[in-house]
């Protein structure tokens, strides 16, 4: 009986070590939940952000502050309930210290209220309409917003010969803050805006539409669809012979989406897009990233959503390194709020009050260098705010 006592006594004692060791392990380790839609339509964003969640780690290394980084990446598919679902269990079972990720907006803004609730800082590093970060008050996003690139081609395309367009977006969030900021800017510079075409998120079909605006015949279509679904445009706007027919094609960079361009064909040259970030941005910084990012990962060129996942990063790690490694979520946001960096699309830093990114958006034209097609800059709006929170 007493020999039993003391072997249950040492089982309880080694146990109770245990879960000690175990809590202190875990003390040191600081979790970073990548929620990212792996498979399905928007695959690429995920590919592509985690790529660069881990280069930058394998960069930096995988400790700061005394802390174990440790990455927890889950699939949501770009489907908010299997978002909100994800979120829950990182933030309550894995007791993760940020959420990140997001490729699409309904997935930011159904993981915001556990944010929120939890304390825990969410970093959006691809979805872009500008409401996100009014969804909770521990949103930052290192990606970018619509209305910070639509507003360049709205003043672009005028003084260019663009007199009348149709747009065609995505009918969702991005697609809509695209629709009415460029349209807004175009019109305030002349311009006239035809007709308004919005095409479903899942599993569009564009063939009705650009139908639709050959038969319109306007000087240019203005287009927006999410990272992934560029290449399906091109395809069928070439397919209908509208380059032939005298319409132009102009759009937000996410039509030309690296990741999908040299696959896109001779017929992409000259289309001429505004966005943040291009491959060949021609700073040292991007050409080392770039470099870096092919060399880790041989089949692909890194796009917008690795330049969003690899700032991301930085701006968890510099939080971290500034709170010591002692800060809990309202510390973490609030060193995260204000950094100011150079990062591989330009210069760029998180506005305080906002907690969105500023940074310079480019005019570029797909041409041909060294064989491939590259989206290259041929002008430049320095340090652009978000236009969908200016006063």
């Amino acid at each position: 009986m007493q020999r039993r006592k003391l072997i249950q006594t040492a089982g309880l004692t080694a146990l109770a070590l245990s879960m000690s060791l175990a809590s202190a392990q875990d003390s040191n380790k600081f979790k970073i939940g990548l929620i990212l839609p792996m498979t399905g339509q928007q695959a690429s964003t995920g590919r592509q952000i985690e790529a660069a969640a881990r280069l930058y780690m394998a960069q930096n290394g995988d400790t700061v502050a005394g802390k174990k980084i440790e990455l927890i990446v889950k699939d949501d598919v770009a489907t908010p309930d299997v978002t909100k679902r994800l979120a829950q269990e990182l933030i309550v079972n894995d007791k993760v210290n940020v959420i990140a990720g997001f490729g699409v907006t309904p997935a930011a803004l159904a993981a915001a209220p556990l944010a929120t609730q939890s304390k825990t800082p969410q970093v959006v590093m691809a979805a872009a309409t500008s409401s996100i970060t009014e969804a909770s008050p521990y949103i930052v996003r290192s990606s970018f917003t619509l209305p910070q690139v639509s507003v360049a081609m709205g003043d672009w395309a005028p003084k260019n010969g663009v007199k009348t367009v149709v747009t065609l977006v995505a009918d969702y969030g991005p697609g809509n803050d695209a629709e009415k900021f460029f349209t807004e800017r175009f019109q305030l510079n002349g311009g006239k805006v035809v007709e308004k075409l919005r095409v479903p998120l899942r599993n569009p079909d564009f063939a009705p539409f650009l139908q639709k605006v050959r038969d319109l015949k306007p000087d240019a279509l203005f287009v927006f669809v999410p990272s992934g679904a560029g290449a399906a445009v091109m395809k069928q706007f070439l397919e209908r012979g509208m380059d032939k027919a005298g319409i132009r094609m102009i759009a937000t960079g996410d039509v030309t989406d690296d990741d999908q361009l040299n696959d896109m064909g001779d017929g992409a040259l000259g289309v001429v897009t505004s966005h943040h970030y291009s491959a060949a941005h021609p700073s040292p910084a991007n050409k080392k990233f770039v470099e870096a990012f092919q060399k880790a990962n041989p089949k692909m060129r890194p796009n917008f959503m690795a330049v969003g996942g690899y700032d991301g990063m930085r701006v968890i790690y510099e939080a971290l390194k500034a709170t010591k490694g002692q800060g809990g979520g309202d510390a973490l946001l609030a060193a995260m709020k204000g950094q100011i960096f150079e990062s591989p699309r330009g210069p760029v830093y998180i506005d305080a009050q906002t907690r969105d990114i500023v940074q310079d958006v480019y005019l570029r034209k797909v041409e041909k260098k060294d064989g491939q097609l590259y989206n290259v800059e041929f002008d430049v709006i320095k340090g652009v705010k978000d236009p969908g929170k200016a006063k």
